[in-house]
């Protein structure tokens, strides 16, 4: 790819939209903290319950702001990946973009779950029971995303690997898949509001390692100084 075909697409706008990802993984880590933190307690449903009905209405837009700022941050990736082969390229940046788009979704999705808990509160329901079917639509959601996160893992650590981007190879140990599989064994050690804080926005905390990584990458990169 010529320098003017991938203009747009510098290095210097690239680490500005790494900044966008990072705003964006920081902001959607906040709206899960408004929608379950509460101190100590590490039940997500029950303290949805009982958090003020503001906190809900804000988590909610957070995930439109972050959606929008994630999506920016896909074009980072893109741009990492301009040297690799032309049939790579769409896969990586759509898969991505995939994913962030569901990362919006999947926490605007969790405004039911809060809000059919919040009726259990007040009727003197379950809310376990009462979110349930909300609590299902939402697993079918992350269900769905798994296919362009596989599609987006191998493509992302092929690449990689054979030197087809701007990355540098030990980029490979950011790839989200790595932290989303040590999900389990982190915070099955983790305890309190420590818990609620680290395991319950976890998927964003993924998201902000991998910009805030690809960002330094990128920045450290001295063979691609466009």
């Amino acid at each position: 790819m010529t320098a003017a075909s991938c203009q747009f697409f510098s290095r210097k706008t690239a680490l500005w939209l790494g900044l966008a990802g990072i705003l964006g993984s920081l902001m959607l880590f906040s709206g899960d903290m408004l929608f379950y933190f509460n101190g100590d307690q590490t039940d997500v449903i029950a303290n949805m319950a009982v958090v003020a009905p503001q906190r809900i209405v804000l988590s909610g837009l957070t995930a439109l702001f972050a959606a929008w700022l994630y999506l920016l941050g896909a074009g980072q990736v893109y741009y990492a990946f301009q040297p690799a082969a032309r049939w790579l390229r769409p896969p990586v940046f759509l898969s991505f973009a995939s994913i962030m788009v569901a990362y919006g979704i999947v926490h605007g999705a969790y405004v039911a779950i809060a809000t059919a808990a919040q009726i259990a509160a007040q009727t003197g329901s379950d809310p376990h029971a009462l979110a349930q079917q909300a609590i299902s639509a939402n697993l079918a959601l992350r269900t769905v995303t798994y296919i362009p996160f596989a599609i987006f893992t191998m493509l992302f650590i092929a690449g990689i690997w054979m030197e087809q981007t701007h990355y540098p190879r030990w980029m490979i140990l950011f790839s989200p898949i790595i932290p989303f599989l040590l999900n389990g064994p982190i915070s099955s050690h983790l305890h309190g509001a420590i818990k609620i804080i680290i395991a319950g926005g976890y998927l964003n905390l993924i998201l902000l390692l991998f910009f805030t990584a690809s960002t330094l990458a990128l920045a450290l990169n001295s063979q691609n100084n466009d």
